[in-house]
């Protein structure tokens, strides 16, 4: 395999760390996610100005071309920003979905708003009893002359606060935990019958429990049909590990940087506290372990273009390595700093809790290594 970058992904890593450096410190990140809307519309609409919203996307589809390595670069710079700006749910999960599956009317009516910053969606699949399981569907969608009439509630929705537009799994047919019979719909948030109750999530992020009350959808909000509408969920969920595994290095490094650091300037006994061997031997291991991350999340998305079975193993050795090594850094992290390492002053502890989500997100270690043994 080819690890090396092309010179315009150097480029892109390059604009998005230069980006956020310059408009994404610290305090300033801090001031978004204590502001009232919790994020910014502002960054969102540079982030289309430099690009980063069309990168993924085919110039037929009115992007520029890339792929699941130029969502890696972008997902790893925005993870050391710490960016709550909903990149992931808007571009990689609705935005892979409709430019892989959509028909071309759908892709028409929605894919411009997304690339030019004008509309943000969010996923809605996840549902209270559901877990880690993608099939476990209750939420309802009947068929209503040529269209549907939905039903039902989805739990910790990323985004959905934000969001103009949702993407929902519904079952058409068949019982709760069939895996045929799912549909994906594209529902307006404005839609009548359409409720959210919004909150905070630990990481600085927003999320919502939708309840859908009798949301009548036309025929053509439809995605592929209710043979596929699993497959090509698990498809996207697939990518969206892809996605948050680059983030996870983004994190990952910016704690072992902070902690060499710190390790450096604190001293104790009138010594600085890393030239103590045993300090040394813990930062080595935090080292190690990111760097196998590095390695996992790399081979990942060089495979989530290949077939379904490679994709889904891929997918799963990844996220088990990212769970493991994003809780052992981020436990380190916080230790070598002592008590200052939880506060609300010091990144150290916000790159923690979002590492402690990731691990959840899309399924945990546990979850993950099953589906790997068992596919």
């Amino acid at each position: 395999m080819d690890f090396s970058f092309t010179e315009e992904q150097t480029l892109l890593r390059n604009m998005v760390q230069s980006f956020v450096q310059d408009n994404y410190d610290f305090d300033s990140r801090m001031k978004i996610v204590r502001s009232e809307e919790g994020m910014s519309r502002e960054i969102w609409g540079q982030f289309a100005e430099l690009g980063l919203l069309a990168a993924p996307f085919s110039e037929e589809l009115g992007g520029l071309d890339g792929g699941p390595i130029d969502i890696m670069v972008i997902m790893e710079e925005l993870g050391r920003g710490l960016v709550v700006e909903p990149y992931l749910p808007t571009v990689v999960l609705c935005g892979g979905i409709l430019s892989r599956h959509a028909s071309p009317a759908q892709q028409e009516a929605n894919l411009p708003g997304i690339l030019g910053g004008e509309s943000i969606w969010a996923l809605a699949y996840s549902e209270p009893q559901s877990r880690f399981n993608a099939s476990d569907v209750l939420t309802s969608a009947k068929a209503d002359g040529e269209g549907y009439v939905l039903n039902g509630t989805k739990a910790v929705v990323a985004a959905a606060p934000w969001a103009d537009k949702f993407i929902v799994s519904a079952r058409i047919s068949g019982e709760q935990r069939d895996r045929n019979g799912i549909g994906l719909f594209i529902v307006d948030k404005s839609a009548a019958g359409v409720s959210t109750q919004d909150y905070p999530t630990v990481d600085g992020n927003r999320a919502s429990e939708v309840t859908f009350e009798n949301v009548a959808v036309s025929g053509d909000a439809l995605i592929g049909s209710a043979e596929t509408g699993l497959s090509i969920l698990e498809e996207a969920l697939d990518h969206g590990i892809g996605a948050i595994c680059a983030e996870s290095l983004g994190h990952m490094k910016s704690l072992n940087d902070a902690t060499v650091e710190y390790c450096k300037t604190r001293k104790q006994f009138g010594v600085p506290i890393g030239s103590f061997q045993v300090l040394q031997h813990r930062m080595v291991d935090m080292f190690m372990e990111y760097e196998q991350s590095v390695s996992m999340t790399y081979m990942v998305n060089m495979k989530l273009n290949e077939g379904e079975e490679e994709r889904k193993k891929a997918a799963s050795g990844a996220k088990v390595q990212i769970g493991k090594s994003g809780r052992f850094v981020g436990q380190e992290a916080v230790q070598l700093h002592g008590g200052m390492g939880m506060t609300e002053e010091l990144s150290v502890g916000h790159y923690f809790k979002r590492l402690t989500v990731i691990d959840t997100q899309f399924g945990n270690v546990d979850h993950h290594l099953k589906r790997f043994a068992s596919a």
